[in-house]
């Protein structure tokens, strides 16, 4: 079984095994360039590179080629065009040319673009992305791409983010120049842990608020959730387990390193990570992931769910995304056995922190979705406040150098478990922090903010441009010094920066009630919802941030404000309306079935003397809980339109938030409550206890 998969790893890849063979060797060297150094692309190279790409594409069985982007809906696209060439003779040959590699041209307008673009105006190209490979997929070959306007602005997630890669590699050479260093090239690795649920498929298609939603819109407490906490790193049930070994298959030939996947907290809930990749790759993997994971559910009677928050009263999924910077793969945040002495790790340490307390608006606006509100906050992710988490060890080297003490790193301990069969455990030298947004673990630095159905880019853009606009800052500053001041010029420089920005450590617990009144002390945010994240888009001073990095102008900001504002508002509209249809079309249905039916048993029983006054408690109950949902449901329907009315954004968005959703909250409490006293028979859909605990 090792030697099927490691001779299978990768065979859906155009990876560099295959470039090095397939390849000239000086079109090989100057591919590399172009990937590893940031080199301008000759049309010659893509000519010679297509028509391998080509050839391998078509022995693997492959007849259409697809330009794959992703568009500002967060998850990916493609059209697909065949190779195919008709010959006046009424014969075929199979064509593609670095033209067609490098650039495709599908609609512009139909996508969200938050204004860039207008029907009438339905222009964009895609360009090639060579730092992530082509691969095959359904006997398509999918060539990785950015998504851009017609008028020039990035029309999609991947584009802003390639350009955050850029400036962060441009400062971080600029900082390691300092220190005599000079890599070809500095880049962000990524590890995403991706949760999600997998319910039964017959189950999911009897819901519509799971196939409209992606989540239950209705749903009683189960009797049972997570209290027991058994599921947890409990073993796999046989059909989830052969679920996951088809998914590895299919992962491992596209190149995913697909490593790690257990029970999660929550019954149904699973979670698949990777090993770190370059971070452009790590994302793309990632999307492929999701959609491989859906399509892989249907095989085995599954469907899998990666809502934030697919059902109340249990854990929702998250993505954590863990980050790090690579010089030619040396990682920067690798402390070391002494972190006190490493200065070179304490000034990338210190930009990241003050990167992200500068940024904890943007930070919070890049996790900020519809769905992720149900998570943030509550006891299964992290708050809505933005802070750090170093442990014990490195808050020491820290506060330290604030203080400007002396300070030894404890190092690694050794524990003796007490069992002489048991070898010695070494300890890190901190612990987790699962309640920390942006946690240290070693040598790297965990956001566990994210959503499970996000797109990285977003989060990834944004630090990447906060880091490069600290390392800047430094570097600047230390170009100006001599050399044989510059040990101590950079401890000061560390020092400062530290002192200006501790409020964003925080290293105890972030469910307590005590920490959200602390950080209002300290001067933190607490943006607990998307509405209220979102505006800061456009706040002048970010405006001009990603401008100054060439990472986003001011109409592509402005852009990404009205894109994500208005997808805010599109979800919860469609959840509301979800909602109503549900209630009149299904809900009230069965309570007129269920009081009915209730209401001939009691009229039977008293026409023989039989008295009955629970079910004529009952049977008021149910009355009044019709008669209650009734009104709730018009409610909704008519605060739902006159939110749709609103034609700015962010009153649209804050209309949600503050009626709407109460709307939505206070029609579901009396529907579930039904739920409890209504016959099994009579509900018409699947419960909690149902799709949670299926076998």
């Amino acid at each position: 079984m090792a030697s099927k998969v490691s001779q299978e790893y990768g065979t859906l890849v155009f990876n560099d095994a295959v470039m090095r063979e397939r390849l000239p060797r000086p079109t090989y060297k100057e591919l590399e360039k172009v990937i590893k150094e940031g080199r301008r692309l000759d049309l010659d190279i893509a000519n010679e590179v297509a028509h391998a790409m080509k050839e391998w594409a078509l022995e693997q069985g492959a007849t259409h080629y697809a330009h794959w982007f992703q568009p500002l809906t967060g998850i990916t696209s493609e059209k697909h065009d065949s190779f195919l060439a008709p010959q006046k003779d009424g014969t075929a040959l199979m064509t593609f040319s670095g033209k067609e590699l490098v650039q495709g041209e599908p609609d512009a307008s139909s996508f969200p673009n938050g204004g860039l673009r207008a029907t009438f105006e339905a222009r964009g190209y895609t360009a090639w992305d060579p730092t992530s490979p082509a691969f095959i997929k359904d006997e398509v070959l999918c060539i990785p791409t950015a998504f851009i306007a017609y008028t020039g602005e990035a029309l999609d997630k991947k584009t802003p983010f390639l350009r955050s890669t850029v400036a962060l590699n441009d400062q971080a050479k600029r900082v390691l120049a300092l220190f005599g260093k000079h890599p070809k090239s500095v880049e962000c690795t990524v590890g995403p842990e991706q949760e999600y649920f997998l319910i039964q498929e017959k189950d999911f298609a009897s819901r519509p608020d799971l196939i409209m939603c992606g989540r239950t819109l209705f749903g009683c407490e189960p009797v049972k959730g997570q209290e027991l906490e058994e599921h947890y790193f409990g073993a796999i049930r046989p059909t989830v387990n052969e679920y996951m070994k088809e998914l590895d298959d299919e992962l491992w030939k596209l190149g995913i390193p697909a490593t790690t996947k257990h029970n999660e907290v929550a019954p149904c809930q699973h979670e698949l990570a990777p090993v770190f990749e370059r971070a452009s790759m790590a994302i793309d993997h990632n999307l492929l992931t999701m959609e491989k994971m859906k399509v892989i559910a249907s095989h085995h009677g599954l469907t899998c769910l990666q809502h934030e928050k697919p059902f109340d009263y249990v854990n929702g999924s998250g993505k954590h995304d863990n980050w790090s910077i690579a010089a030619d793969g040396k990682n920067l945040l690798d402390p070391s056995d002494t972190p006190e002495e490493n200065l070179q790790f304490l000034v990338f340490l210190t930009a990241v922190i003050a990167a992200v307390d500068k940024h904890q608006d943007l930070m919070r606006c890049s996790v900020a979705s519809a769905g992720n509100d149900h998570r943030l906050g509550a006891n299964e992710a992290p708050p809505a406040i933005i802070s750090i988490f170093l442990g014990d060890d490195l808050a020491g080297v820290v506060n330290a150098l604030i203080n400007g003490e002396s300070y030894t790193s404890h190092g690694h301990e050794i524990f003796d478990v007490g069992v002489p069969q048991l070898a010695d455990v070494v300890l890190d030298t901190t612990d987790r922090n699962r309640t920390s947004p942006f946690a240290f673990t070693g040598n790297k630095f965990e956001f566990r903010m994210c959503g499970s159905q996000q797109n990285l880019s977003d989060p990834n853009m944004v630090l990447n441009t906060a880091v490069a606009e600290m390392l800047d800052e430094f570097a600047t500053l230390m170009e100006q010094v001599p050399e044989e001041e510059f040990a101590s010029s950079a401890l000061a420089w560390i020092k400062d920066t530290l002192t200006a920005h501790q409020r964003i450590i925080f290293n105890g617990n972030g469910y307590s009630e005590e920490w959200p009144k602390e950080a209002e002390k300290r001067g933190l945010l607490n943006l607990r919802t998307t509405a209220d994240a979102l505006p800061a888009i456009t706040k002048p001073e970010n405006l001009a941030f990603f401008s100054k990095y060439g990472v986003l102008d001011e109409a592509e900001s402005t852009a990404r404000y009205v894109a994500k504002a208005e997808q805010y508002a599109k979800l919860l509209n469609i959840e509301a309306n979800t909602m109503v249809y549900m209630v009149r079309h299904y809900y009230l249905p069965a309570l007129y079935d269920y009081s009915g039916d209730l209401a001939q048993t009691v009229a039977t029983k008293e026409a023989i003397g039989i008295q009955s006054p629970a079910e004529r408690e009952l049977l008021a109950e149910l009355t009044d809980g019709i008669t209650l949902i009734t009104q709730l449901a018009d409610s909704l329907e008519v605060k739902n339109k006159e939110a749709q009315a609103i034609k700015d954004p962010g009153l649209l968005d804050d209309a949600y938030r503050d009626v709407v959703i109460p709307a939505m909250e206070a029609l579901r409490a009396p529907v579930d409550a039904m739920e409890q006293v209504v016959g099994h028979e009579y509900w018409p859909f699947p419960s909690y206890n149902r799709m949670l605990f299926y076998v």
